[in-house]
């Protein structure tokens, strides 16, 4: 996206599970229960699609494991996952889409349009573009020559998930974003609350916390 918010050409993707209870942010359990945890799921995915529509881009599309529900604004595509491993569903999503895109995931709800259009911005004018995580992981991908090899093998949720994804990205111009927290704990989800209060997810864990 350039300074006036032209997508060229890129497309935003949202990585997504359906919030179903027990099958969603299940290390928020305890303290929360399995339905809780799903509802805080489906308010931080929906602020997530909120700030994508915000955007000027002209291709939206959630990646799901799952069906859509009520959480799924218009204006989106939805693609199934495809692959055993989470290295190997990014992978495909880019390929799925096909050509320059963007993605993120549904646990970071503080997230927003000037974040994203930031990312735009810097992918068309370099090779990549990457958000750093709280845990060492990433919270965005933007590639502009999306390639599998670039993300297969990767191995996720770990603490040095992110130093190995930039080793995939070597010979490429990167920009780095800031680093955001994303939500895996109940310790991550009251913190990222406060710094959105104004979401649905905050308000969904301040429900929970009752």
């Amino acid at each position: 996206m350039t300074e006036q918010g032209d997508p060229r050409g890129i497309t935003l993707i949202v990585i997504a599970k359906e919030p179903v209870p027990g099958r969603v942010k299940t290390r928020l359990t305890p303290p929360y229960t399995s339905e809780q945890a799903a509802l805080i799921a489906e308010a931080a995915l929906a602020d997530t699609l909120d700030a994508v529509a915000a955007t000027t881009a002209t291709r939206r599309v959630v990646a799901l494991e799952g069906r859509p529900g009520a959480w799924l604004p218009r204006g989106f595509e939805v693609i199934a996952q495809r692959g055993a491993g989470l290295d190997e569903r990014l992978a495909n999503a880019f390929a799925d889409v096909g050509g320059p895109a963007v993605l993120i995931g549904m646990d970071t709800p503080q997230v927003t349009p000037a974040m994203l259009a930031d990312a735009g911005r810097r992918l068309s004018a370099g090779d990549a573009v990457y958000g750093p995580a709280a845990d060492g992981g990433f919270w965005l991908l933007g590639l502009r020559d999306p390639d599998p090899r670039r993300l297969r093998g990767v191995p996720m949720s770990r603490p040095d998930t992110g130093a190995r994804q930039l080793e995939r990205l070597d010979g490429l111009r990167v920009a780095t974003l800031g680093t955001l927290r994303d939500v895996d704990t109940a310790g991550d989800a009251v913190r990222v609350a406060a710094q959105a209060p104004g979401t649905r997810f905050a308000a969904a864990v301040r429900a929970g916390a009752r």
